[in-house]
């Protein structure tokens, strides 16, 4: 049975010809499926893809209307996946090792895992890209998310999203389309309640480019509270004790505004700014890169934005996500 390898895609023309790269020998050597599912880009995106596919006969491109990743990869399984044992998810936004796909595959076989997950590596081509992935590989910016740290392989109940059998997938009814973040923890929810099990594995990884603006870094991780706060909500689940301290920032932070009656309320926001400097400065340290000093503030900037997304699909401020 052949592997389904979907590639979500929006305005990636200058990643996606460099991922293709890395995935075409897996398909050369393997019976596998190379779909990549285009959102909408108005850039060359589509067109890279076309002009491959034509020498590349197992490449194919696929229209995404709804544009989300979530409904990219429902839409490839249902159009592609009928005769496949496995799916493996590839971002676009990302690097690849040599064998990844190989790596996966030999994973699900040998720890007969349902979904095999991977650790991600940010890392940064310009000073302020290294400066937020110094952010987000550090435990002050990550919070010590299993799959964000380097790991000798583990069963967990959530990691980022590389491989998974078909029969699980679609057993549990593939991800929810509406969901334009967190959709892998969501699923791997319904994937742990249904029996099924993750495996993070050690044998391989993802590097990620990660936001090198403060705006974007901004406007992802209030997406991502905002995703997890509607994720706990859909499945009437308690916040994990690292979420719950997340969280909790952005009221704690707010208490500053009550200074001018009594200092003990700025407390809160000096002690945070604190551990935002000190993070800086020990990676700074541990990575001798003097561009990473501002790394701590990085950092803080992603756990205000996440404390701001959760609190407001938690209190229905605004536009909330059904």
């Amino acid at each position: 049975m052949s592997t389904l390898v979907v590639i979500p895609t929006l305005n990636e023309a200058a990643h996606i010809g460099r991922v293709l790269d890395r995935l075409l020998p897996f398909l050369n050597r393997q019976d596998a499926i190379l779909v990549v599912a285009d959102g909408g880009s108005t850039d060359s995106t589509c067109q890279i893809v076309r002009d491959r596919a034509e020498t590349e006969p197992g490449l194919r491109l696929l229209q995404n209307p709804q544009r989300y990743q979530s409904a990219a990869i429902n839409l490839a399984v249902e159009r592609y996946g009928a005769d496949c044992q496995y799916l493996i998810r590839i971002d676009a936004h990302s690097d690849y090792p040599e064998g990844y796909c190989d790596v996966l595959l030999a994973e699900a076989e040998h720890t007969g895992a349902d979904s095999v997950v991977v650790s991600m590596v940010a890392i940064g081509q310009t000073p302020s890209q290294r400066m937020v992935a110094a952010a987000q590989n550090s435990r002050f910016g990550n919070g010590g998310s299993a799959h964000r740290n380097r790991t000798d392989g583990e069963w967990v109940d959530h990691g980022h999203h590389a491989l998974m059998r078909i029969t699980a997938f679609r057993a549990v009814g593939g991800y929810d389309a509406s969901f334009s973040h967190n959709e892998d923890a969501e699923l791997d929810h319904r994937l742990r309640a249904a029996g099924y099990r993750i495996w993070l594995t050690a044998a391989t990884h993802v590097d990620y480019y990660p936001r090198s603006t403060v705006r974007g870094l901004f406007r992802q991780y209030f997406a991502f509270g905002r995703g997890r706060a509607r994720n706990l909500a859909k499945h009437h689940s308690r916040p994990a004790l690292r979420q719950w301290i997340a969280a909790a920032i952005g009221p704690a932070l707010m208490l500053i505004a009550l200074a001018g009656l009594s200092p003990v309320f700025a407390l809160p926001f000096l002690g945070w700014l604190a551990l935002c400097l000190y993070s800086g400065l020990r990676s700074v340290v541990t990575s001798g890169e003097g561009a990473t000093l501002l790394s701590g503030l990085a950092a803080g900037v992603m756990q205000v934005a996440w404390s701001a997304g959760f609190w407001t699909q938690r209190l229905g401020i605004g536009r909330v996500t059904p």
